[in-house]
C-alpha cells in the first residue's frame, strides 16, 4: 500500500501534465474545427456545453440560432466530445439534406442516435437500399390505406375527446393537454401501424418503454444501467422486437388472404403478393429490420403529432377569426349528426382547414433541428468546409421564418390556393424535410393533424389559462407550448356523433 501511494505520489505530476496536454489539446482542436465561425472561444472541457443543452435546451438553441444571425448563418460550439455545426441559413440546410450519401451527411435524427435508435433504421440507410425500402413503402400511403388510416384515427381521437370532457367535470377545472394528446398519439400509432397485433398487456409495455425512450432522449448519452439514456436503449431494443414479432403476424395473416386493417398489413401484403409471384424476398425485409423501421414510424409520428396537436389548439385559442372559419367548415362538409366517419373525399374538401393544419407546422415546426453527421470534410460554404466528424444541425424551424410574407405572423391563408405561399417559398418549408429522405408520411401526418383541428373544434369548447410565458417554446423532445397547454373543456354539441368502423 505504502509502495502504491509512493508511486502515485511520483506519477501525479506525469499524470496531471498528461492530462493538461489533453485539455489543451481539446480547445485546440474545438478552435481549429471553429475557424473564424462565432461560437464560445472556450469550451468546458469533456462535456462542452451539454449540462446547458440538457438544463434548458431552449435557451441553448435561441443562443445558437442567434449567434449565427444571418451572415454567415452558421455557429459552432461543442458537447461531448463532439464538434457541432448550427445551421441558421436554408440553403445551407439544403446543402445537408440534398448531400445524405456515406461520403458527405449522414443522417442521424438524434445527437447520438445511431446507438440510441439500434441499427435497423430507414434514417441510418444510403443508396441503393434506401431506395428500395421506400419502394416498399409505397403501399402504406396509396389513397386506400390513407382512407382506412382515417377512420381508424376518427375512433382513436373521438374516445379521447369524450374522456377529456366527462374526466374533467364539463369545464369546471382545467387541463394540462400535454400527457393527454400524447397518449392519444401513442393509441392511434399503435392502432394505425399494427392495431390487430398488440393486446392490452403488449400495449401498456409498449407505453411504458415508450416513456423510457422519451425521457433518454432528453439525457446525457451514458449509456449504463440506472441512466436515462442506457434505459432508454434498452426500452428501444424491446420496442423493435414487439413491432418484429406484430410484422410476422402480419405476414402470416395476408399470406392467407385476409384483408388489410392496419399499416403494416399493407406493408405485408405487398411483401406476399411479390413472394408469391416467384420473386426473393425484398432486401430489408426481415421482421426484425421491418421492427425496427416501425418504430422510425412511432418515433416520427408520435411526438411530431404531439408538438403539433398542442400548438394547434393553442394557437385556434389565441386566433378567434380563424377558429371561427373552421368550425364554420367543418359543419358545412361534416355535419356531427349524421353519425358517420370523415370521408377522404370530405377531409379534401376541408382546404381552409388544412391551410390552418399546414400553417401550424410552418409556425411551430415539431422537430426544429435534423442532426447529420459529416462522414468526410464537406465544403459548405467557399470559406468554411465542414471537418469530418462534425454534427451539423440544420435549423427547420430558422427556415420557416425566411421567405415568407410576414412569417412572424400566423396566417393560414398564405396556404390559400390564391396566394400559394407553400409553393412559392418551397424551399422554406422544411417541416418534413427535403431530398433523400424526405418523411414519406407527410400526408398521413397532416391528415391526422386536420382530423383532430377538425373534431376538437367542432365537438368541443375550449378557453386557454393564460399565464405568463405559457407560449414560450419547451422541448419534450419536439416542441410544445411552456405549460403543457392549459385549457377549460367543455362539450360544445348536444350528442357526440355515433362513429363506428360498420
Amino acid at each position: 500500500m505504502i509502495f502504491s501511494a509512493s508511486m502515485f505520489a511520483s506519477l501525479a505530476p506525469y499524470i496531471a501534465s498528461a492530462l493538461l496536454l489533453f485539455l489543451l489539446l481539446e480547445q485546440l482542436s474545438y478552435l481549429i474545427k471553429k475557424r473564424n465561425l462565432p461560437g464560445p472561444l472556450f469550451v468546458p472541457p469533456l462535456i462542452g456545453n451539454a449540462v446547458a443543452l440538457v438544463r434548458d435546451p431552449t435557451s441553448f438553441w435561441y443562443k445558437q440560432s442567434k449567434t449565427a444571425g444571418n451572415s454567415p448563418g452558421l455557429s459552432a460550439n461543442y458537447l461531448v466530445g463532439r464538434f457541432i455545426l448550427y445551421i441558421r441559413d436554408t440553403e445551407l440546410s439544403h446543402q445537408v439534406f440534398s448531400n445524405v450519401r456515406p461520403d458527405a451527411f449522414h443522417l442521424v435524427g438524434h445527437p447520438f442516435g445511431k446507438k440510441l435508435f439500434g441499427d435497423h433504421n430507414l434514417i441510418y440507410m444510403f443508396g441503393e437500399d434506401h431506395k428500395s425500402v421506400r419502394r416498399q413503402l409505397a403501399p402504406n400511403f396509396t389513397p386506400k390505406a390513407l382512407s382506412t388510416y382515417t377512420s381508424l384515427q376518427q375512433l382513436v381521437i373521438l374516445r379521447h375527446l369524450r374522456r377529456w370532457e366527462e374526466t374533467f367535470s364539463g369545464g369546471t377545472r382545467p387541463v394540462v393537454l400535454r400527457n393527454l394528446v400524447r397518449e392519444l398519439n401513442l393509441e392511434t400509432s399503435q392502432t394505425v401501424f399494427v392495431g390487430p397485433y398488440l393486446d392490452k398487456e403488449a400495449r401498456d409495455r409498449f407505453r411504458k418503454d415508450y416513456n423510457l425512450f422519451n425521457l433518454g432522449s432528453m439525457a446525457l448519452p451514458v449509456d449504463l444501467p440506472g441512466f436515462a439514456f442506457g434505459e432508454a436503449r434498452r426500452a428501444v431494443a424491446r420496442l423493435a422486437e414487439t413491432l418484429a414479432v406484430c410484422a410476422g403476424k402480419s405476414k402470416a395473416r395476408m399470406a392467407a388472404g385476409e384483408e388489410p386493417t392496419c399499416l403494416i398489413d399493407f406493408w405485408m401484403q405487398a411483401f406476399v403478393a411479390e413472394v408469391n409471384s416467384g420473386n426473393p424476398p425484398p432486401p430489408h425485409s426481415g421482421d426484425e429490420e421491418i421492427g425496427g423501421f416501425l418504430f422510425d414510424f412511432l418515433f416520427a409520428a408520435q411526438d411530431a403529432s404531439t408538438s403539433s396537436l398542442l400548438w394547434a389548439v393553442a394557437l385556434l385559442d389565441s386566433e378567434p377569426e380563424v377558429l371561427r372559419r373552421v368550425r364554420e367548415e367543418v359543419v358545412r362538409i361534416w355535419p356531427h349528426e349524421s353519425d358517420a366517419l370523415i370521408t377522404v373525399e370530405q377531409l379534401a374538401e376541408m382546404k381552409y382547414t388544412r391551410s390552418v393544419a399546414r400553417e401550424v407546422v410552418r409556425f411551430r415546426p415539431p422537430a426544429t433541428m435534423v442532426p447529420h453527421v459529416a462522414a468526410e470534410d464537406f465544403p459548405l460554404t467557399e470559406s468554411y468546409t465542414v471537418p469530418r466528424g462534425t454534427i451539423v444541425f440544420p435549423s427547420v424551424y430558422d427556415s420557416s421564418f425566411q421567405g415568407f410574407t410576414e412569417p412572424d405572423r400566423f396566417d393560414p391563408d398564405r396556404f390559400s390556393e390564391i396566394r400559394r405561399e407553400d409553393q412559392v417559398f418551397k424551399r422554406n418549408f422544411l417541416a418534413f424535410g427535403w431530398g433523400p429522405h424526405q418523411c414519406v408520411g407527410q400526408r398521413y401526418a397532416l391528415n391526422h393533424l386536420v382530423l383532430f383541428i377538425a373534431m376538437f373544434s367542432s365537438l368541443l369548447d375550449f378557453e386557454r389559462v393564460r399565464s405568463d410565458g405559457c407560449d414560450e417554446i419547451v422541448y419534450c423532445p419536439t416542441i410544445s407550448p411552456k405549460d403543457g397547454c392549459t385549457v377549460f373543456l367543455s362539450r360544445r354539441v348536444a350528442a357526440y356523433p355515433d362513429l363506428s368502423l360498420n
